[in-house]
């Protein structure tokens, strides 16, 4: 199954199992890219939020007129604050960003429960590696884009730029079929 990108200078469409790695500067410059990526071509989608919680995660969907009712959030942060939550079928929760187990649990999941289009977002890599130790990090994103692949889904991964090393983040871009570099001043570059 082939899915639209919407992304500038990235391909028009690019098969299901593809992992695509958003790198950025700045968390507010990714919004654009995440929602035209959630919103085109796709039945269901999956935000695995480790920078905000499912309130923020709604209130950005609304805001960039993403249709809501094909959204499942992954909130992992409102336990860990404190905010006792329960997982309904809209919104599920993780007991802390670091339960990466958990977080690979609820993407299989999700895809195991949706039929159609599916796509996925991991807002942000660079978050959950503040959390988690950065290795542990490294291997579950692999374990999600076997379940990409194992699925016939498309993913969104966001990294930061500014906050890892060059060979860290070189790491990150062979695991990935394809990257786009979003640059400070809005421009984007790809390479699949």
């Amino acid at each position: 199954m082939d899915y639209a990108l919407a992304i500038e200078g990235a391909p028009e469409t690019v098969p299901g199992g593809t992992g695509v790695l958003l790198l950025h500067p700045s968390t507010g410059e990714t919004d654009r890219i995440d929602t035209d990526f959630l919103a085109t071509d796709t039945d269901h989608f999956l935000v695995i939020s480790t920078r905000t919680t499912a309130r923020e995660v709604e209130q950005k969907l609304e805001y960039y007129d993403v249709d809501e009712s094909r959204a499942v959030i992954l909130d992992t942060l409102s336990v860990e604050r404190g905010y006792s939550r329960r997982s309904g079928e809209k919104v599920h929760y993780v007991s802390a960003p670091h339960d990466l187990d958990g977080i690979v649990s609820q993407a299989r999941n999700f895809l195991e429960t949706h039929d159609g289009k599916l796509r996925l977002t991991v807002d942000s890599v660079t978050e959950l590696a503040y959390y988690a130790d950065e290795q542990e990090v490294y291997e579950a994103m692999g374990e999600l884009l076997d379940l990409l692949a194992e699925y016939d889904a498309v993913g969104l991964f966001h990294l930061s730029k500014e906050v890892h090393d060059e060979e860290t983040t070189e790491k990150y871009v062979e695991l990935f079929d394809g990257t786009v570099d979003l640059t400070a001043d809005g421009s984007v570059r790809c390479e699949f």
